[in-house]
C-alpha cells in the first residue's frame, strides 16, 4: 500500500524578536512547538521545522502586517499560503490563560479549521511602498497642525504689539511673517515670544514641503499602479492611496466586492432577532479606508448631479442623510473594487 505524505499546517505567534510556531498534522494533532528568532535565518529554520513533519499547506500568522510581516514575505516568496490570524478570543485566554506556544497552536487550529481564511497582503509591491509614503505623511501632516495650533495659543496671549500684528491674519501670511521675525539677543518676553513663534513657523514651512515631497511621490506610485482608480470622480491622490492600501498588494486575495466593502467597514451587519429583522453600522474594518469613502461620497455630493439626485431620493423613502450617505458609501465600494488593478498587481 502506498503511504500518502503528511499534510502540515502551522501556526505562528510573532513579536519583536522571537516567533513561536507550532505544527499540526493533517488530523489536527499537535506535531510540536518551537522559538525562532525574527532574522532570515530565523524564517529559514522555522520553515524547515515546519518542512520536517511533511508537505506544508498553510501557515496561520497573527500580525501579518506588523511583527510577521518579515515572515510572511519569506513564506510567500518560498510558495507557502499564508492566512492572517486574529488574536486569540478573550473570553478564552481568561478561561485558560494565555502564554505564546498557546497562541501559535491556537494560530494553527485556526487555520486548520478555516476560521482564519484571510489571505494575507504580500506588501512587496508599489501598494507597500504607497502605505510606507503615507506614514511619514501623516505624520508630518499632524506635526504641522499641531505647530500651527501652538502659534495660534502663544499670539492670543502673547504681548500687544505681537498679538496686534498677528492676530488677524490667515495662516500662510501669519508663517510667513513669523518665520522672518528677527528676535535678537534680548531675553525679554517680546523677544523670546518672537523666537518661539519663529521656529514653530519655520518648523511648519519645513514639514509642509516634507508633505509636498511625500504627494509627489505619492501621485507618481499611484498613477502607475492604478491609473483608472486615480481618473475616478472625487478620487484623489489620499484617498486612492487610502483603498489600495486596504487592499494591498495582491488584491485577489478578496473573493468579492462584498468581501472589500467589509474590508472597508462599509457593509451592513445583520442583527436580526426573532421577528425583528434589521441591519446595524459596521464599526470594523480598515478606518482609514472607510474615511477614504466618505470624503469620496461628500466630494460627489457636491459635484456628481447623478449621487446629489441618489441622496434625494434614498431620503425620501425614509432614510436620513447619515443613512443615505451609508448607502452611497457601499455602492461606492463596489465601484472601487472593480476598478482595482487586480492583473497588473498579480503578474
Amino acid at each position: 500500500m502506498t503511504t500518502l505524505a503528511r499534510s502540515v499546517t502551522g501556526g505562528v505567534d510573532t513579536h519583536l524578536d522571537v516567533h513561536v510556531a507550532a505544527a499540526l498534522d493533517e488530523k489536527g494533532t499537535l506535531l510540536g512547538v518551537e522559538y525562532f528568532e525574527t532574522t532570515r535565518a530565523g524564517y529559514k529554520k522555522l520553515l524547515a521545522w515546519l518542512e520536517n513533519f511533511g508537505p506544508v499547506a498553510l501557515v496561520g500568522v497573527e500580525g501579518t502586517s506588523s511583527y510577521g510581516a518579515g515572515l510572511t514575505r519569506h513564506l510567500h516568496a518560498e510558495r507557502i499560503a499564508v492566512v492572517e490570524v486574529d488574536r486569540p478570543n478573550r473570553q478564552r485566554r481568561r478561561r485558560k490563560g494565555k502564554s505564546d506556544p498557546e497562541d501559535a497552536i491556537s494560530a494553527a487550529r485556526a487555520a486548520f479549521s478555516g476560521d482564519a481564511c484571510g489571505a494575507a497582503k504580500t506588501q512587496d509591491g508599489n501598494v507597500e511602498a504607497i502605505r510606507v509614503i503615507r506614514v511619514a505623511r501623516v505624520s508630518a501632516r499632524r506635526a504641522r497642525t499641531q505647530a500651527l495650533n501652538q502659534m495660534r495659543s502663544l499670539i492670543s496671549t502673547a504681548p500687544d504689539p505681537i498679538r496686534d500684528e498677528l492676530r488677524g491674519l490667515n495662516i500662510y501670511n501669519l508663517v510667513s511673517r513669523a518665520s522672518a521675525y528677527r528676535p535678537g539677543a534680548r531675553r525679554d518676553v517680546v523677544s523670546l515670544t518672537k523666537w518661539t513663534l519663529r521656529s514653530l513657523a519655520r518648523r511648519a514651512i519645513e514639514l509642509e514641503e516634507e508633505i509636498s515631497e511625500c504627494d509627489a511621490i505619492l501621485k507618481d506610485l499611484i498613477h502607475q499602479t492604478a491609473p483608472e482608480l486615480v481618473g475616478t470622480l472625487g478620487i484623489g491622490t489620499d484617498s486612492a492611496a487610502a483603498l489600495l492600501v486596504a487592499a494591498g498588494d495582491n488584491p485577489h486575495r478578496l473573493r468579492s466586492e462584498a468581501a472589500f466593502a467589509h474590508l472597508c467597514g462599509v457593509s451592513p451587519i445583520d442583527a436580526s432577532s426573532g421577528k425583528q429583522e434589521r441591519h446595524r453600522l459596521n464599526r470594523s474594518g480598515d478606518r482609514q479606508a472607510n474615511s477614504a469613502l466618505w470624503h469620496i461620497a461628500l466630494t460627489r455630493s457636491v459635484y456628481d448631479p447623478r449621487t446629489t439626485e441618489y441622496l434625494d431620493r434614498r431620503m425620501s423613502e425614509g432614510l436620513t442623510k447619515k443613512e443615505a450617505y451609508r448607502c452611497l458609501k457601499r455602492y461606492i465600494a463596489r465601484e472601487v473594487y472593480g476598478l482595482l488593478p487586480m492583473d497588473r498587481l498579480t503578474t
